[in-house]
């Protein structure tokens, strides 16, 4: 193949942002799939994340096979592989990123537009057919949703691989508890990779030189040339126009997208590949959904020959069945981590059995009737919590959104209501999974903070209350409140005997005997991986450190709602 590294794209304000181009040697027009994003383009996968990359290779040989991957780059795709299949590969190195100058401001309004020239740069170049395609994950994900809503004329399709849509609920604040994340993730992941860090960045592969720009800057400048997007968050408790002005106007997305969507990410890139695609206004839109590791599946041969069908189809207009298959593609999820691909026609599936399971403090359990009589128990907040259980007399299917409905009373003025579905074998032994980015993960995650607790009538579902998290209304302490608390979209089959359980507690979930490993890379991000609510400042000890009291029985009992499946007629 051709590789042109560090070309210029000029933008609408006059800056000059960096690609590597990669295409065909052949003479002819192709379709594009471009990329944009903060990772440094120069920095090889295996370089920047090492423990990643050899857990995808030995796990997935597929991974490596076929390729030298000499060009192997976090997140985004193998240039060898498309372009042998008549594609080609752009990656663009976002402003203040890598190569390319300027000031990062991360998920910013500029950077849409920036994404927006270089798709309209590419498809005008010689060796192009003007159709391009975004894809890429997270990050180079979740900048597709905005991008498609600005309608760029030659973006053909787009394949969002785990990118969120709503900053606020699915990053910043889940259900308006602070999450630590990009306290982590800025820092580590976008800074040391800023444009002018020259000689204190990583060297890259393929020039050998740094991989953050040639000329090393000074600390007051590169302060100066980036936004710090974790102080812009620490700033903002309530979904406010900072929040708007990131998110998509998803009326606006029409054009054929794949939205591949990833059960064990909780806190991050799960719950947006599902609300973005259910309110893209495309006519032709798949919901994809699957399992393991966040980067694995778009680099496997299943993740990356379902990507080359879907954007054949649409870049190059083949007639390959593509647009027979139904909307929803999905790895139903079993407790041996074992998957099995079913596909189905809509979201939440039509035939779903919408199965109410009451909570009963008087013994802990969940029953398929309200209880007959009141009862309550108490917790402390910041210790273990409380969980209510059944064992199923039969394989039961979980697979869709949930929800709970809880009456809560605290001793101070707000109360961090964390959820954990989980499941457990006969000997007592809890059934967890392989996360996007932690080693066990719980079958679903939900939270709410109390003092958040009013909902937008107009777009909640009962399987999806939504809360616009727009003011506080603080608790009066020993009151009871009535509250609705969305949980994440999940899939299991549980098998017979097996427990399911709804564990309500005050802190994020931890796997039972939990030592995390801080040598490892990825291998130590454990339960909620990086995704955190332990800031001090938004969560102090005297107002979210009490006891907190479940109360159950009476009228509109509190009850947790699931989304049960019956077998299928095809099946």
């Amino acid at each position: 193949m051709i590789v042109e590294l560090d070309v210029p794209i000029t933008v609408d304000d006059g800056t000059v942002l960096r690609a590597d181009v990669f295409r065909p040697v052949a003479d002819g027009q192709y379709p594009v799939l471009l990329s944009y994003g903060p990772y440094a383009k120069d920095l090889h996968f295996e370089d920047g994340y090492p423990d990643a990359w050899r857990m995808m290779c030995e796990q997935h040989p597929d991974v490596p096979a076929g390729s030298t991957n000499k060009y192997q780059a976090w997140e985004v795709a193998d240039p060898e592989k498309w372009v042998s299949q008549d594609y080609v590969c752009i990656r663009v190195d976002s402003r203040g990123a890598g190569q390319s100058p300027g000031v990062i401001e991360s998920f910013s309004p500029r950077e849409v537009k920036d994404a927006y020239d270089c798709i309209e740069w590419a498809g005008v170049q010689p060796w192009s057919s003007g159709k391009v395609a975004m894809s890429g994950i997270s990050y180079y994900a979740v900048m597709q949703w905005r991008v498609a809503a600005l309608q760029p004329p030659h973006l053909a399709a787009i394949v969002v691989w785990e990118g969120m849509y709503d900053l606020y609920r699915e990053a910043a604040c889940h259900g308006g508890i602070r999450s630590t994340f990009v306290s982590g993730w800025y820092p580590n992941q976008v800074s040391t990779v800023q444009h002018g860090l020259g000689d204190r960045a990583r060297k890259g592969r393929l020039k050998g030189r740094s991989v953050a720009g040639d000329e090393t800057f000074t600390d007051e400048r590169l302060a100066a040339n980036k936004v710090d997007f974790d102080q812009e968050l620490v700033r903002r408790p309530y979904d406010d126009d900072f929040f708007a002005d990131r998110r998509a106007d998803l009326s606006k997305v029409t054009v054929p997208l794949l939205s591949g969507a990833n059960w064990g990410g909780h806190g991050l890139h799960l719950r947006g590949n599902v609300e973005a695609y259910l309110g893209a206004a495309s006519e032709n839109k798949w919901l994809e959904l699957h399992g393991l590791e966040h980067w694995v599946h778009y680099y496997t041969d299943y993740g990356r020959e379902l990507q080359l069908q879907f954007l054949d189809h649409f870049l190059k207009g083949k007639d390959n069945g593509w647009d027979e298959r139904p909307p929803v593609l999905m790895n139903v999820r079993h407790p041996d981590e074992t998957f099995v691909f079913r596909e189905e026609h809509e979201w939440p599936l039509a035939r779903t059995e919408w199965t109410e399971l009451y909570l009963d403090a008087s013994d802990l359990t969940l029953r398929s009737d309200p209880p007959t009589t009141d009862a309550h128990v108490t917790y402390q907040a910041m210790k273990e919590g409380v969980s209510f259980t059944t064992v199923l007399s039969e394989a039961t299917e979980i697979t869709g959104p949930a929800s709970a409905s809880l009456r809560i009373s605290s001793e101070t003025e707000d109360a961090d209501l964390f959820l954990v579905l989980q499941v457990f074998d006969p000997l007592g032994k809890e059934v967890a999974f392989t996360g996007a980015v932690q080693t066990h993960t719980p079958v679903a995650h939900g939270w709410l903070r109390a003092s958040h607790r009013s909902l937008d009538a107009e777009r909640s579902l009962p399987w999806r209350p939504f809360h616009p998290h727009d003011k506080s209304e603080p608790l009066v302490p020993g009151q009871e409140y009535d509250v609705e608390v969305e949980i994440w979209p999940t899939s299991i089959v549980i098998p017979p005997g097996f427990t399911l359980a709804l564990t309500v507690q005050g802190h994020d979930y931890e796997p039972p005997g939990h030592v995390p490993d801080t040598k490892a890379q990825w291998a130590s991000m454990r339960g909620v991986g990086p995704f955190k609510h332990n800031d001090p400042h938004d969560r102090p000890e005297e107002i979210f450190g009490g006891t907190v009291t479940l109360h159950t029985g009476g009228e509109n009992a509190p009850r947790v709602l699931l989304p049960v499946i019956p077998e299928s007629k095809e099946s």
